[in-house]
């Protein structure tokens, strides 16, 4: 019986850490990705305005 509660000790601790890193990737990805589309914004607005573009 202790064996079986170790094991369900070491298990549930394992997926309790997992979710954190899971998480985390996930906002790391996220910013990336947010952080490329204001840079292609900025890019636009920079062409458009050096092309002459009216508003």
């Amino acid at each position: 019986m202790k064996k079986v509660i170790l094991l369900k000790e070491i298990y549930l601790e394992a997926f309790r850490n997992l979710g954190h890193i899971i998480l985390k990737r996930y906002f790391k990805a996220f910013s990336v990705f947010c952080f490329f589309l204001l840079v292609v914004v900025i890019y636009a607005f920079i062409f458009r305005v050096s092309t002459g573009f009216t508003f």
